[in-house]
């Protein structure tokens, strides 16, 4: 099943483009890496795919529905979320508890459901036993590794991740990988990352698309399936 999709598009953040032509298709079910060299527009890549950016041209499609034909559930991810600062009054189990409120009211009353999700999210990210400790007081990998709960604890169809193992030692990241793997084989969940360690996470893939220099001195998307067109450093 189609899940996303870029057509021909182009967007630029100034009057000079930074994507152009860009074709891209994310189905159900698979474990797919974003990357390419620092200003090749990875980041925009997945917001124009989320709708959080509009296209000057072209079409995105993202499915309102899922595979079973209920409400498309997305978990996100985005660069540098984690950066909290020491003051940050909430602790873990609050923070990645507020994921449960994504599709509804703030006020809802929260029930065993939702703590049954939030409580496997910490524990598959290692992190159920500090709980009760303040955001601020964490590392940085240990501020990622909740920001992946929190979205974990959405229950999502589609995980999109914007280097998602920054600040986390090697155990920690080889981890993070297994666990993705076993949410897109065992549980039919997708998850698109940008990353920077493709030597790392490669043998876990379904595919990858890569931005690539052109001799042109633009950028170019390449993939084992559908992607095409040029990406341009935003600076």
């Amino acid at each position: 099943m189609l899940i996303a999709s870029l057509r021909e598009v182009e967007f630029g953040y100034t009057d000079v483009p930074c994507i152009q032509d860009a074709n891209v298709e994310i189905q159900s079910g698979e474990f797919v890496a974003v990357t390419g060299p620092n200003g090749a527009s990875k980041s925009t890549l997945l917001k124009l795919l989320l709708g959080l950016l509009k296209p000057w041209k072209g079409n995105v499609f993202l499915s309102p529905t899922n595979k079973d034909g209920k409400k498309m559930r997305v978990g996100y991810v985005s660069q540098h979320i984690a950066a909290f600062n020491g003051g940050f009054p909430s602790t873990i189990l609050e923070f990645v508890r507020s994921g449960r409120h994504a599709d509804g009211s703030w006020f809802r009353k929260l029930n065993k459901d939702d703590e049954e999700l939030t409580e496997k999210a910490l524990r598959q990210v290692g992190m159920w036993e500090l709980r009760q400790r303040k955001i601020g007081e964490l590392s940085g990998g240990q501020k990622q590794r909740i920001c992946i709960a929190r979205a974990l604890a959405q229950d999502p169809d589609i995980l999109v991740l914007d280097e998602p193992t920054t600040g986390m030692d090697q155990a920690s990241r080889f981890g993070f990988y297994e666990l993705m793997h076993h949410h897109v084989k065992e549980r039919g969940r997708t998850v698109v990352m940008v990353t920077h360690g493709l030597s790392e996470v490669a043998a876990y893939l379904d595919r990858m698309i890569e931005l690539e220099k052109k001799e042109d001195g633009g950028w170019r998307c390449c993939t084992t399936t559908s992607c095409s067109g040029h990406f341009v450093p935003v600076g």
